[in-house]
């Protein structure tokens, strides 16, 4: 197809679709680690009781997330000076690597400290791979996606990543009506890490003919001179603290949605069973069926906001989160009926859908073609990792020491920071960079 012909509908749902499906298998390799980590923390910390093993497994986890800035940084200059498509596709390699060291690492009781020490090593190279994954993945969604449909295609960025966390909560489920619960301790927890293995190495196969983005195209192509951009000022740290403004900005966005996504979601499920006494098995099920609600509701929210504009979900995120998270996670705690419990989860989840819908877009909105996807993935990736990262490890934290209440405050402190960047910021859909290159314009380019 020539430059200048429209990009068909069609096309685009293939590049969304292709990007989307490489997404949903990182972030299920990512989110297996917290589904399955009630089962495998006695293999590789042997030490303690209940909440002690899962506040060790906590520990890594946050420590993965030290990876994310570096994987934003080196991903997201990749993809900058080398194409989104070939970042993509290094990203999800990498993370096949992690999720198979994790499946076949023996136990504390055959290799001893080796054991954490590994578990550890695979987190490191999942955090890198979940730090340019990000990135990427919004820019190039955000990308391919023609003006005025933006929020609705670049919400799937939150679709499969959140369809990974399903994934991995549908291969729990199953395995728990297959397996013990002395299997699942034993061995069953390995399944999953050697699923996602696979998974990545299929799409890293499948994302080697994805399109490339019109908008990278159109920057170094020689027929585009005017537009072309050198590969030393493409995706450079020297580029992009100019555009300081915008990267406090994506910090200020992502503060109180990084820190509420992990409550609300990856937490909920230690918190229903450790706080509120739900049984395991039950409490999947809630977290299974609340999560399969709040992936519909992604592109109904990004559509919405192509019409409404994002800082409207973006201010409905910020005052309903400030406002209503004390009282939800309190009431939550003292509850065991499943049914209130499932209510409350869906309550949180629709407050918390005004951020992840549109966060992709709003943040590509704020920076041009040759440092977009290091724009949106450094801030962001130091940002969830100081706070998003550490979520778990301090609400465990506090319940241990007996102050549970004081990490529903905390979210509530960070979601009101970001409500005031919400207040005070300009609406990112109006006069965007991303209209320098329009995709109807401009399509994107096939590669053999």
């Amino acid at each position: 197809m020539s430059s200048g012909q429209p990009v068909s509908e069609r096309r685009v749902v293939a590049n969304v679709l292709r990007g989307s499906l490489g997404n949903l298998i990182e972030w299920y390799d990512w989110y297996v680690y917290t589904a399955f980590s009630v089962y495998f923390a006695k293999t590789f910390f042997p030490q303690g009781d209940s909440t002690a093993q899962l506040l060790s497994t906590a520990a890594v986890f946050a420590v993965g997330f030290l990876m994310r800035p570096l994987g934003g940084w080196l991903l997201g200059r990749y993809a900058d000076r080398f194409g989104r498509r070939a970042a993509l596709t290094l990203s999800v390699t990498v993370m096949a690597a992690g999720s198979l060291l994790i499946a076949l690492t023996p136990g504390h009781h055959r290799i001893g400290v080796a054991a954490p020490t590994l578990l550890l090593a695979a987190r490191l190279l999942q955090g890198l791979s979940v730090g340019g994954e990000y990135a990427t993945s919004a820019t190039y969604l955000s990308e391919v996606a023609a003006p005025g449909r933006r929020g609705y295609y670049s919400s799937f960025q939150y679709v499969t990543l959140v369809g990974g966390q399903l994934v991995a909560l549908a291969v729990q489920i199953v395995l728990q009506q297959l397996l013990t619960d002395t299997q699942m301790t034993d061995w069953g927890w390995r399944v999953p890490f050697a699923v996602g293995a696979l998974g990545a190495i299929i799409v890293m196969l499948l994302r080697r003919g994805m399109d490339e983005s019109a908008a990278f195209e159109a920057q170094t192509v020689p027929e585009n001179p005017s537009r072309t951009a050198s590969s030393e000022t493409r995706g450079s740290l020297r580029v992009l603290v100019r555009y300081p403004r915008e990267c406090l900005l994506v910090v200020g966005l992502t503060l109180g949605g990084t820190i509420a996504f992990y409550t609300y979601t990856t937490y909920m499920q230690k918190f229903m069973i450790n706080t509120s006494g739900i049984a395991k098995p039950t409490v999947a099920w809630i977290n299974f069926l609340a999560l399969l609600v709040f992936v519909v509701l992604q592109p109904l929210a990004g559509a919405l906001s192509d019409r409404v504009g994002r800082r409207a979900l973006l201010l409905f995120f910020g005052i309903a989160g400030t406002l209503g998270t004390v009282p939800l996670m309190t009431v939550l705690g003292h509850t065991r009926n499943p049914l209130a419990a499932f209510a409350l989860m869906m309550l949180a989840l629709i407050v918390i859908t005004g951020y992840t819908s549109i966060n992709a877009v709003v943040k590509a909105e704020l920076f041009p073609t040759r440092v977009r996807a290091l724009g949106v993935g450094l801030p962001y990736a130091l940002t969830a990792a100081l706070f998003g990262g550490t979520a778990e490890t301090l609400a465990l934290r506090l319940k241990q020491i007996g102050h549970e209440s004081w990490f529903f405050w905390y979210v509530s402190a960070a979601i009101a920071i970001s409500l005031l960047t919400y207040w005070f910021m300009r609406e990112t859909s109006h006069r965007s960079p991303l209209d320098d290159t329009d995709p109807a314009t401009h399509p994107a380019r096939a590669h053999s």
